[in-house]
């Protein structure tokens, strides 16, 4: 053999490994925020659950890509005819992942540590109409309600119902073990987690043998690494003016979606001014949506007037009782007794659509003489100051968890809306199971929080990926926080 065609050979040899390489049973996918730490049922951050639902944790039932509830590790139910009682059968042959058994046991530790007076769930309230949880077999598990509820299975869907086993609960923020069909491989804090296929995994297995999650906050170096394809996808692109370039592209698909997420000015209602209805109504008037949509999301989200998502049959267009109006705002604020303004805090969590927007909202205030002071918060620290210590005035966050309404039922909830009415509204709904009720439920409950100006709704999210052009199976729509590795592969 000469020498040309041993370097021929070679070369050949590489490009057919390289090839390889490239026809892929991994991933990486970057995401801007980095989950404080790995338990769904101990915190509301949106970015625990995009890394962990039905990749490391499951639960009885699941949501899929586009929206609809299926069975997981319930295989199957019964309801009494009453709708109080639900009997689940549990897949058979489920193991977590430190090759400990699911059972029925399980079931009922998760449950009944999700309702405990000490819990720190964040949805504590999916499960506040449980009465019993009860092993009936290994294999069988009985919920009793106190009352029907139409969302019941809707609630167990949820990142905060997952199945958790009591022998590994005390590391489960670091140390994650469930069911899923991929397991925790390293965690290197400010950069990745990394991920390895589950070899024991109870159900199908996924295509992906490993999947990487990269933490990229800054927007522009999100574009710079999707550019230069360090990174296979990323999930919720944070610069939202770069879409074009992506586009224009062949290298690349951008997957232009919904969210369930509701951003908002949420405001403290218990803090004064803000606790008289005209302050927050006068708040409402100096928003212009539309200019916040097109300078902080380039276009991209559709405008709202409550705290509920176009895309849902039952949603009701409010947004005329709050449109941008800032003689009305002035007026209003006169009225309430503060013809000259007055000032207030504005807290912005990471993401683009909060930072950016938070300084077009500013200024759109000011020019009603509301002056916003605004302090940038790292995610930690505004779940420490805004969501738990309610140390506030004004804050924007989008709202990601599905049909999520009934918060404004909780009083202790961080911006402490009290309305008996509105509670007694949403007990009502959950005890409805006839669909035509519930939707006339529902759009009451849109109709009494936005004419009482509870927050500054401004627009629905949008869901903007961006990705290599072989990537298959990413969720267009985002019906909750979740990046599906198991739906994900790469065109042969």
């Amino acid at each position: 053999m000469s020498l040309k065609s041993f370097v021929f050979t070679a070369s050949s040899v590489l490009a057919l490994t390289a090839g390889a390489a490239v026809a892929k049973d991994s991933i990486t996918i970057a995401m801007q925020l980095e989950p404080p730490h790995l338990d769904p049922t101990s915190a509301a951050a949106q970015a625990i659950d995009s890394v962990v639902y039905v990749n490391i944790f499951e639960g009885l039932t699941r949501f899929m890509g586009d929206g609809s509830i299926a069975p997981l590790l319930a295989k199957s139910w019964e309801i009494s005819d009453d709708g109080t009682v639900y009997t689940f059968s549990l897949q058979e042959g489920v193991a977590f992942h430190d090759g400990s058994a699911m059972d029925a046991e399980d079931v009922k530790f998760s449950l009944d540590r999700a309702r405990a007076e000490d819990s720190t769930n964040a949805q504590k309230a999916l499960f506040a109409g449980i009465s019993s949880v009860d092993v009936v077999d290994p294999m069988t598990v009985k919920v009793t309600l106190a009352e029907p509820n139409g969302s019941f299975l809707f609630n167990l869907a949820w990142g905060d119902a997952v199945i958790v086993a009591p022998e590994s609960i005390e590391d489960i923020k670091t140390a994650p073990v469930g069911t899923g069909a991929f397991k925790l491989a390293d965690w290197v804090q400010g950069d990745r987690i990394e991920m390895a296929r589950n070899a024991d995994y109870w159900g199908e297995a996924p295509v992906l043998a490993s999947a990487t999650f990269k933490f990229i906050s800054d927007p522009t170096a999100a574009f710079a690494a999707m550019m230069a394809e360090d990174v296979d996808a990323f999930d919720n692109f944070p610069a939202p003016e770069n879409l074009p370039q992506f586009e224009a592209d062949p290298r690349f698909q951008v997957l232009v979606g919904s969210t369930e997420g509701e951003t908002i000015l949420s405001t403290n209602n218990k803090q004064p001014p803000f606790d008289d209805a005209k302050v927050r109504q006068a708040l409402a008037h100096a928003i212009d949506r539309q200019a916040i949509i097109d300078g902080a999301m380039f276009g991209y989200g559709t405008p709202i007037g409550t705290h509920f998502a176009p895309h849902n049959p039952a949603y009701v267009d409010l947004t005329g009782g709050s449109a941008y109006d800032p003689d009305k705002a002035r007026a209003l604020l006169a009225e309430a007794g503060l013809a000259d303004g007055f000032e207030t805090t504005l807290h912005l969590p990471p993401p683009s659509y909060a930072r950016r927007g938070g300084e077009i909202i500013a200024a759109q205030l000011a020019e009603v003489g509301i002056k916003a002071e605004i302090t940038n918060v790292e995610w930690a620290q505004w779940l420490e100051t805004v969501f738990r210590g309610k140390t506030f005035g004004l804050t924007i966050v989008s709202h990601t968890e599905p049909m999520d309404i009934g918060i404004y039922a909780r009083p202790d909830y961080y911006f402490q809306y009290d309305n008996p009415a509105f509670q007694d509204l949403m007990a009502t709904l959950n005890a409805t199971t006839d669909p035509e009720a519930r939707t006339a439920l529902m759009q009451d409950a849109q109709k009494t929080i936005a004419g009482d100006y509870v927050n500054g709704y401004l627009f629905q999210l949008a869901k903007l990926g961006v990705a290599k052009a072989g990537v298959l199976g990413l969720w267009e729509n985002a019906p909750t926080a979740a990046i599906d590795l198991g739906a994900i592969s790469w065109a042969e």
